[in-house]
């Protein structure tokens, strides 16, 4: 028999998965699979709990829970030579990989398509000895993902991100980097920039619309210094997914991306905090194979 080890945060999403518990280990079972449990408690939990399932030679683990509790098991499960398959319930406040692989939050669909038999190979993203599945990012306004309180997420959802970047946008400067990206080189200040694996970032679906999961490249965002007229057009601009043209956007494919900077500038990987900068980004090619939608629209593949 298959064995499953579902790994979740038993206070995701008003504690919806934990609600449901006895639900999904039934038709995990009923789908072949004996199915174990690890519930979190608090940073790094999943990441150990992903890895010793990796190392005991599951067959598939599930993230059950948000953005944050995915990448600790990405984390913990990228660096073996064997890695299961993966599988993920969706239970946070944006669900951004979720919603890029079309995984819906409702706890029914999200079972049907763990217990289907459509698999996918899927790209991440790697920083030394850290990985992500969705976004890196860098500059002040990326810092304000961590600087959420839980309480207002829990509160408020999504609308959350966009109250604490309201607060924050006066306060945003620019940063002089260096940038390397498949032999080509950036220099300047700029306000951020975003290595993105998905089309869904922070709740925007169109901040990287030619995002593919499979094609081993990242897609790059470099937003150039700004005056706070322009960064404020520039977001209405983003939410129709018409920012990729605009002049001081700068938006590319790349494999490898080696960012530096003068001063001090916060990384954010899948919306927790990377360290500081310098970093190098590089695109591991279909690294993981995970269960998704059977009508999920690939964008590209690589030639």
């Amino acid at each position: 028999m298959k064995r499953a080890r579902l790994i979740y945060n038993p206070t995701s999403g008003r504690e919806q998965i934990r609600k449901n518990l006895a639900y999904v280990l039934e038709r995990l079972e009923k789908s072949g699979y004996e199915t174990s449990t690890h519930a979190t408690t608090g940073e790094g939990c999943a990441k150990r709990a992903a890895k010793k399932a990796g190392e005991h030679g599951y067959d598939l683990v599930i993230a059950a829970g948000g953005d944050g509790t995915m990448f600790e098991v990405v984390n913990g499960l990228a660096p073996l030579s064997k890695r299961p398959m993966l599988g993920l319930i969706p239970a946070g406040t944006t669900n951004d990989f979720a919603r890029a692989l079309g995984i819906p939050r409702d706890i029914e669909k999200a079972c049907d398509i763990l217990c289907s038999d459509q698999v996918e190979p899927i790209d991440i993203g790697q920083v030394d000895d850290r990985y992500f599945i969705n976004i890196a990012a860098g500059g002040t306004l990326t810092e304000l993902t961590y600087e959420v309180p839980s309480k207002l997420k829990t509160m408020v959802g999504q609308l959350a991100y966009y109250i604490k970047g309201l607060e924050k946008l006066p306060q945003v400067s620019p940063t002089f980097v260096r940038i390397e990206y498949d032999g080509k080189l950036f220099e300047g200040e700029i306000m951020l920039f975003l290595v993105s694996n998905t089309n869904s970032v922070g709740g925007f679906e169109r901040l990287a619309p030619n995002a593919s999961l499979q094609d081993g490249m990242f897609d790059f965002i470099i937003v150039k210094k700004l005056s706070f007229p322009e960064f404020v057009h520039l977001g209405s601009l983003a939410l129709r997914g018409e920012h990729i043209n605009h002049p001081k956007v700068i938006y590319v494919q790349a494999n490898r991306i080696k960012v530096q900077v003068e001063g001090d500038m916060q990384l954010n990987l899948d919306g927790e905090f990377g360290g500081l900068l310098p970093a190098e980004f590089v695109n591991r090619y279909q690294h993981f194979q995970i269960l998704c939608p059977k009508d999920k629209k690939r964008n590209r593949s690589r030639e």
